[in-house]
């Protein structure tokens, strides 16, 4: 058995965590839901609150010494401060957009930085029973088995995924779908999937090449992302092209032979 505190237990209270929520996500995904709004177009359900209380309880009781921050809380109490300790940061359903409207891209994301790096990732999709996870220095895998980024090194022949977000001020939109115009005559296509964990995850097994997002909810969308894509091969980092902070609400990963390239084209488009 590991020591209460080693990687290996992290890792395992993170997978049982989210396999929890999964089952409280697939049963909530085929009834009807009460909807709330955050904002205009940004969604939360009972099934979130639900979940992020499920997750914490169950983590706190594992390792009372650790911090905790969730969207769902933060939307409630206030933003809590990203600080050097063990901290678990978890997206209870991202996409839940896509969760009301019965779209099967949705999961629950849990990661825990130390030191502020994301050190354990994981991501569970329960509609498609798929289950993403990674250890710093330990590879990444989807249900168990190893992936890898894409080999794409042709820009043209990528295919990206971004996000509109939940702003809906004009300068916001009109600058969003001016980016999207300029990065469609420069890659193979476009997609919209409604969730950053999942699109992160998308990246690191390859099924798609290119991902950039600005304006996203908080930490919790990337730090589990942000680890499988590393930890597959790939590199995140911030579209300016400068080194990624789980901070900033800004993020982009591709592998390695894309990413000058896809930078460059992330200039162009502003």
């Amino acid at each position: 058995m590991p020591e209460k505190g080693s990687m290996e237990d992290f890792f395992s209270a993170a997978v049982e965590a989210a396999k929890i929520a999964g089952k409280i996500i697939r049963s909530g995904f085929y009834e009807t839901k009460t909807v709330e709004h955050k904002g205009l177009v940004d969604l939360v359900t009972e099934t979130d609150k639900k979940c992020e209380q499920v997750i914490f309880e169950f983590l706190k009781r594992e390792f009372p010494d650790h911090k905790f921050i969730g969207e769902e809380t933060t939307a409630a109490y206030g933003v809590s401060e990203l600080t050097n300790e063990p901290t678990w940061l978890v997206d209870p359903v991202d996409g839940t957009t896509n969760f009301v409207h019965g779209f099967p891209f949705v999961c629950v994301s849990i990661g825990l930085t130390i030191g502020r790096i994301p050190t354990v990732g994981v991501v569970y999709n329960p509609i498609l029973d798929e289950l993403f996870t990674a250890v710093r220095g330990e590879g990444a895998f989807l249900n168990g088995k190893p992936i890898k980024v894409s080999k794409q090194n042709d820009l043209v022949k990528s295919l990206l995924v971004t996000e509109a977000g939940t702003n809906r001020e004009k300068s916001v939109v009109d600058a969003t779908t001016n980016r999207i115009n300029s990065l469609l005559y420069k890659v193979r296509s476009i997609r919209m999937c409604g969730s950053c964990a999942l699109d992160l995850c998308s990246i690191a097994c390859g099924r798609v090449d290119l991902f950039y997002e600005l304006g996203f909810g908080g930490p919790w969308d990337v730090a589990a992302g942000a680890v499988i894509v590393t930890e597959a091969g790939g590199l995140v980092f911030d579209p300016s092209g400068e080194d990624f902070d789980i901070t900033s609400q800004r993020v982009a990963a591709c592998n390695g032979l894309l990413k000058d390239k896809f930078i460059e084209a992330l200039r162009d488009s502003n």
